[in-house]
């Protein structure tokens, strides 16, 4: 339809790069451009943090999976919701600043997501790949002692760029017609449409470059909606002083 659409429907996710450095004034121009992004009341709750220490990038990403790529990638990144900074603000006005507000939690959090997919958009633009790391919050208080991330403040993902070394195909996604509907909530979901659509993710898995396994999207996902994941997220949250009202 046109360069931008084509760009977005290419993506996907890299964890192959080369030797190529990406350059300080390619990742500041990236990073600047991600700040466009829509943001709730101006707020831009949101810090990202490169880490380039290779002890702490080697601690990172065995506490994410292991996932190697987070020490290989030139460049990795740690992108916090920020309400620290919005308090320092507050301070300059002698105003106390409310906390705690799931409202705030939610709004920090939706800012952050929305820059951290403006960054690697942009940088699939300037010919970059990345992968996002949600294995940070496996154990985000080692990553919170690490970065020294403040109260007020949390990890909500990683994000490992640089120029790819590979070239898997785009994963194939929900059809439109699933996820997009007029006035109200569909009164129940399309079955026949989600068998579908998992015979066209089975072949996906089945003939890719890598990895290749012998599963569906429903398959994958009652396995993986069926367990608990990381139920020590509340209470970190609870202690970096959100989510408590």
């Amino acid at each position: 339809m046109n360069a931008t659409i084509d760009l977005m429907k290419a993506h996907r996710s890299i964890r192959k790069f080369s030797d190529r450095e990406v350059d300080e004034k390619t990742l500041k121009a990236i990073v600047a451009a991600a700040q466009c992004a829509a943001t709730s009341h101006f707020v831009q709750a949101y810090t990202v943090i490169r880490v380039g220490d290779r002890e702490k990038r080697k601690a990172i990403a065995d506490l994410a999976g292991p996932q190697v790529w987070v020490e290989q990638a030139p460049v990795f990144l740690v992108f916090c919701a920020d309400l620290n900074r919005l308090e320092s603000a507050c301070r300059l006005h002698d105003t106390t600043m409310e906390k705690g507000w799931a409202e705030q939690f939610v709004t920090a959090t939706v800012d952050t997501a929305l820059l951290a997919q403006n960054v690697l958009l942009a940088a699939e633009s300037e010919g970059l790949g990345g992968v996002f790391i949600g294995g940070i919050r496996n154990d985000p208080q080692t990553v919170c002692d690490l970065l020294k991330i403040p109260d007020q403040v949390y990890p909500v993902f990683g994000m490992c760029l640089g120029y790819p070394a590979h070239d898997p195909p785009p994963k194939p996604r929900l059809p439109v017609e699933a996820v997009l509907f007029d006035d109200r909530y569909p009164q129940e979901h399309d079955l026949a449409m989600l068998d579908e659509y998992d015979r066209v993710t089975n072949y996906y898995y089945l003939n890719r470059n890598s990895n290749l396994r012998d599963e569906t999207w429903t398959a994958q996902m009652a396995d993986f909606m069926g367990k608990v994941i990381r139920p020590h997220m509340k209470e970190f949250l609870e202690k970096k002083g959100f989510f408590l009202k």
